[in-house]
C-alpha cells in the first residue's frame, strides 16, 4: 500500500471545502477585506447562520482565521494555506506539461521518419 508523505498528500478536506459554491463566495469576499459573519450576510445571498457554519468549516481546514475585536469576530483568509495548495497544483501542472512535451516530441519524431 502506498503511504503518501506530507508533500504528496492530497488536501482532500481543503478541496471539499472549496467545492461548495457558498464557501467559495465567502472566501472571495474575504479576499477583498476581512469581515464578520453579519457583514458577509449583508453582501451575499446567504443567511447569517449558514455563513457562520461555512466560516467554521473554512476555519477548521485552515483557509480562514478568526480574530475577535471587541464583541465582533472578523474573518480573513490564510494566505499561506492557499499558497501551499497553489504550489502543489503548480507542481502537478508542470509535471503534466513535461509529459505532454515528451508526447509531442515523440509524435514529431515518428512523423519525420
Amino acid at each position: 500500500m502506498l503511504v503518501p508523505d506530507a508533500e504528496t498528500q492530497a488536501p482532500v478536506e481543503l478541496f471539499a471545502a472549496l467545492a461548495d459554491d457558498s464557501r467559495w463566495q465567502i472566501l472571495v469576499e474575504l479576499s477583498r477585506a476581512p469581515a464578520s459573519a453579519s457583514a458577509l450576510a449583508d453582501r451575499l445571498p446567504i443567511s447569517r447562520q449558514a455563513i457562520a457554519k461555512h466560516l467554521r468549516l473554512l476555519t477548521d481546514v485552515g483557509l480562514v482565521e478568526a480574530t475577535k475585536i471587541g464583541r465582533e469576530v472578523r474573518y480573513e483568509p490564510v494566505g499561506a494555506r492557499l499558497s501551499e495548495v497553489a504550489r502543489k497544483l503548480d507542481a502537478i501542472a508542470r509535471g503534466w506539461d513535461r509529459r505532454l512535451e515528451r508526447i509531442k516530441d515523440a509524435a514529431e519524431t515518428s512523423d519525420s521518419s
